[in-house]
């Protein structure tokens, strides 16, 4: 083995969003004093949860060469229809399972219209964005439902008892555990790769492409209606115009965590640490007086550079790789 596929197997793309991570926390611990406190790492937990609940189910459709659009939409249509059933005197946890069908449901209808009538699910996601933002407003008429039982409310906004972990850790923590295992340990992972690198190959060879794609955006559905509840109780609130913006954040942490545009390339890992590494970025520069819209901006740049960097970076090593192999060809004619 070369030097120069040594150093590609040591260093790859997520590797270098974790060592991101860690200078972005030793930025922000000497950009603030209040950085490294318990009730700011608090913070940033909170606001990551739902963004990173999302982001383990987008990686999968990524990987598998799809998209969806509409999770943040997803989400909103997720809190609007828990409010609309608790305001209409359903008791609240069988409002929260309502979400949740509904989440899961609208995931299901993206996933049909993509796997049985053959649509790009760049446009079909586009379309069910403005369907689902539209059912909110239709549901809740601009009056947005705050009066929450105060129980649940509490579990969107206290830490677990003696830690300063948010209760949303816990979900958060058992369910990215469960995309990484699925993803990188069994047999419905695997699949998911060879689909996202050849979709014609993978049907060929046995794999159920389309049912596992319809399970994908079923998945991504229930992610987002999680990410709804969490949402709800965090802000006790459920209003139309909830989440908006989120599919910007979410993208931008998957795709600068290693996940591939084109599909087939991927580790949740590198996923979990672009997440984390918007919510430090976002909390040090609220610390140092930036507008909290600050991170619309980031976000954005995180997402141009994890588009354009891969590929310089790819192209780097490819004429490094060209250069080696014609190096070794005359050094075997001189010889």
């Amino acid at each position: 083995m070369s030097k120069f596929s040594i150093r590609k197997s040591l260093f790859t793309w997520d590797k270098g969003v974790v060592l991101f991570l860690v200078i972005s926390i030793l930025i922000g611990s000497f950009g603030s004093q209040y950085f490294a406190t318990a009730s700011n790492l608090s913070f940033v937990i909170q606001s990551i949860a739902e963004i990173a609940i999302i982001a383990t189910a987008m990686a999968f459709l990524i990987i598998s060469g799809e998209i969806d659009l509409s999770v943040a939409s997803m989400m909103a249509l997720t809190s609007a229809s828990i409010g609309y059933a608790f305001q209409a005197g359903v008791p609240f946890e069988a409002s929260i399972l309502i979400g949740l069908l509904v989440g899961l449901l609208a995931g299901i209808f993206n996933g049909v219209l993509v796997t049985v009538f053959g649509l790009p699910s760049l446009a079909v996601t586009i379309a069910t964005l403005a369907l689902y933002r539209g059912l909110c407003w239709v549901l809740l008429e601009n009056k947005p439902v705050n009066q929450l039982p105060t129980d649940w409310v509490a579990l969107g906004n206290e830490n677990i008892p003696n830690t300063f972990l948010p209760w949303a850790t816990i979900p958060l923590v058992l369910l990215a555990g469960v995309a990484w295992f699925v993803l990188h340990t069994t047999k419905l992972g695997r699949w998911v790769f060879v689909i996202g690198t050849n979709p014609v190959a993978a049907k060929f060879s046995g794999i159920p492409v389309n049912r596992v794609k319809l399970g994908l955006f079923a998945y991504s559905g229930l992610m987002s209606a999680v990410a709804g509840v969490i949402y709800t109780l965090r802000f006790a609130s459920a209003s139309p115009d909830g989440g908006a913006g989120y599919e910007l954040s979410v993208i931008a942490a998957v795709l600068f965590g290693g996940v591939a545009i084109a599909g087939g390339v991927g580790t949740m890992w590198g996923v979990l640490a672009a997440v984390i590494s918007l919510g430090v970025i976002r909390s040090a520069l609220q610390l140092v007086g930036f507008s909290a819209n600050a991170l619309l901006v980031v976000s954005g740049g995180l997402l141009l550079i994890s588009v354009i960097l891969p590929r310089v970076t790819e192209f780097v090593r490819s004429q490094r790789s060209r250069a080696s192999i014609q190096s070794n060809n005359k050094e075997k004619v001189n010889t």
